[in-house]
């Protein structure tokens, strides 16, 4: 006859024997998935590594076959060349003046209108949301040549005004949408106790809702900055000269007279391309985490 002793030592590890296997088999899958990740990462980082390699090579490496993944003397002082074969000052601070004036104007716009169609009630509401939303199936091609006249006909070419004023109206339907169905899930009776003390209804956005919205707001903003900052067709359309000219209109003016000839230029480019998308990545990692949240609370309640 087993003892007390035995019969509890069989039995753990009889139990440990069934348990191995299925905590054996889920370390397998997370490291399977683990592995597949880390390839998949590697994949999409591979541009961003090249570029940053080919920002720092001699301009006899470009060419160079088979290519070579890494310099063999990091060239630094390319990246300040690019300072001085261009005016990339003057380009960044026109990019910040649109960006920033821009990002204003569509935050502040959105939030407004995403406030009347979350919180009042009037005759037609849902058709015009539907109307609003449905502008977002109209391609940029079919609202341009109108645009240009319009803006042609006010003498507002070569300005920064088609680039900027248009974020003051509304903001654009995806934003609209984005901060409405954040407002939707806020409780009404944080208004009706607000209404109670007094408060008017733009005071209970500014003082109450907004708050609750950073989320929101910190997505609007991360979207509306990036568009604004990579936005290349609006500002060829609209902007004639060269000390207007944002980044991305910049960097191709310095790619067509790098092909003119000379000598190689695509280190160059490349130098400049890091340093223009800068802002948007440290933008991004700062705002990550409203990031995500805005994008997440804004589809629990429709």
């Amino acid at each position: 006859m087993l003892t007390h002793w035995q019969r509890m030592g069989s039995q753990r590890q009889s139990l440990l024997e069934t348990r191995g296997f299925p905590i054996a088999e889920r370390m397998v899958k997370r490291i399977m998935i683990y592995i597949i990740v880390f390839i998949v990462a590697a994949l999409f980082m591979l541009p961003f590594f090249w570029t940053v390699s080919s920002s720092l090579k001699h301009p006899s490496e470009l060419y160079v076959f088979p290519p070579k993944w890494l310099p063999a003397t990091p060239q630094w002082r390319n990246w300040p060349e690019v300072w001085r074969q261009i005016p990339f000052g003057r380009y960044v601070l026109n990019s910040f003046y649109i960006t920033i004036l821009a990002v204003i104007g569509q935050v502040a716009s959105a939030t407004l209108v995403a406030y009347g169609f979350a919180r009042f009630r009037f005759p037609g509401r849902e058709a015009l949301f539907l109307l609003v939303l449905g502008t977002m199936i109209l391609p940029q091609q079919v609202t341009m040549i109108p645009q240009f006249l319009m803006f042609r006909a006010l003498k507002w070419l070569d300005t920064y005004k088609p680039l900027i004023v248009p974020s003051y109206f509304g903001g654009g339907a995806f934003f609209i949408f984005l901060v409405r169905q954040f407002l939707m899930t806020i409780p009404l009776d944080m208004d009706e106790s607000a209404r109670l003390d007094g408060a008017s209804s733009l005071r209970i956005l500014v003082n109450v809702l907004l708050p609750l919205c950073q989320p929101a707001l910190a997505t609007v903003a991360i979207f509306s900055f990036l568009g604004h900052w990579n936005s290349f067709l609006l500002p060829m359309i609209y902007l004639n000269t060269m000390e207007k000219f944002t980044l991305p209109i910049g960097l191709r003016y310095f790619q067509l007279t790098a092909e003119t000839g000379g000598d190689p230029k695509e280190h160059l480019l490349m130098a400049a391309s890091l340093m223009a998308s800068i802002p948007g990545i440290v933008l991004f990692f700062t705002a990550q985490r409203y990031f995500v949240q805005g994008i997440v609370m804004s589809g629990i309640k429709g």
